[in-house]
Parts: C-alpha cells; sequence; structure tokens
C-alpha cells in the first residue's frame, strides 16, 4: 500500500496563504473547513471521520501552492471536492459486511407488530396520523405524498423530515421498551 505523501511546514504555510492573506483568517476558515469535512464524513456515516477530513486536508494541502495559481471561486468548495473523493475510496476500502439473515420466531414478530402497535396507539392522532402518511407509498408516489402532506401542514420539507424522524425516535424507544417487559417464549 502506497504510504501518504508528509506535508511540510512550507506547504502548510502555502494552504493557509491560499486560503486568507491574513494568517489569523486563515486560520479561522482552516478550522471551519476542517470541522465541515468532519461533519460531512460523520453524517455519511463514517466511523472515522477525523481521519478522513485530515486526509482530505493533507491532499489538497499538497497542491495548494498550485491550486493558489490556478484556482477561482471559494477554496472550501475544493475541499469538498476532494472530500467526496477521500469518501468514495474510504468505502471501496471497506470489505462489504455480510449479514446472515435473522432468525426469528414467529411469535417474536407478533410481539413486536403488537409494541408497535401499542406505541402508534399512545402517539397524539396528529402524530400517528404523520408517522402512517411519511412513510406510506413508494418511489415517485412517496415523494410526491411528503411534497404534499408539507404543504397541508404549511411548513418545508425539511422540518417535516425532522418531526418524522423525531416520531420514529420516539417510537423506536416505546417499542423497546415494550419488548424488553414482554413475557420471553
Amino acid at each position: 500500500m502506497k504510504q501518504p505523501t508528509p506535508v511540510t511546514q512550507s506547504a502548510f504555510d502555502s494552504l493557509l496563504a491560499w486560503l486568507d492573506p491574513d494568517r489569523d483568517q486563515a486560520g479561522k476558515k482552516y478550522e471551519t473547513i476542517r470541522h465541515r469535512l468532519i461533519k460531512i464524513f460523520t453524517c455519511r456515516g463514517c466511523g472515522e471521520a477525523e481521519d478522513l477530513a485530515d486526509d482530505t486536508i493533507n491532499r489538497v494541502t499538497l497542491k495548494a501552492e498550485e491550486l493558489a495559481k490556478t484556482y477561482e471561486g471559494d477554496p472550501a468548495l475544493y475541499f469538498f471536492g476532494v472530500a467526496h473523493k477521500v469518501h468514495l475510496e474510504s468505502l471501496r476500502k471497506k470489505p462489504p459486511v455480510q449479514v446472515p439473515p435473522p432468525v426469528v420466531a414467529d411469535n417474536e414478530i407478533e410481539q413486536e407488530y403488537y409494541c408497535l402497535e401499542q406505541c402508534m396507539n399512545g402517539l397524539p392522532e396528529d402524530q400517528r396520523s404523520l408517522v402512517r402518511r411519511y412513510y406510506e407509498e413508494e418511489k415517485r408516489s412517496k415523494i410526491d405524498n411528503r411534497k404534499e402532506l408539507a404543504s397541508e401542514l404549511g411548513i418545508a420539507m425539511n422540518a417535516l423530515r425532522i418531526r418524522a424522524h423525531r416520531t420514529r425516535l420516539q417510537l423506536q424507544v416505546c417499542v423497546r421498551a415494550c419488548l424488553e417487559e414482554a413475557p420471553v417464549h
């Protein structure tokens, strides 16, 4: 496996100069970019988000002197483009996870449905309706349905996603608690 090229002080100085002529401002931009990269990798489900962010920064740092001469626009966007490539590489390096199909007895499935039904009935009607409508349909119909639901509620799609997510989390907690209380067969 090829060892990464080490970043020199000169290369790092070139990076900071590219980010901003004022070294303090460049340092702030560097930190902001690093935090955003970590957030991007975390949101993509990467357990090693900080390592991937640092790898991205190192790759850009090694090209900073050349970039400063030719690149136009916000340097942060270049970092995000490199981050996309780093993420794809990280996915290729991971071996596929082989998950065996779960062995579940019929009575366990029935218990899960029973608990879900109990928890759904415990929700206020507006939350129950939101969850049912949010998760019904498939493909294009699902998208259209969610747009219609957001419009009816007078909220943005992102706000709808957040509401559905919070309600789903409530249901998950409730179902887990119900299953823990259930008698073992």
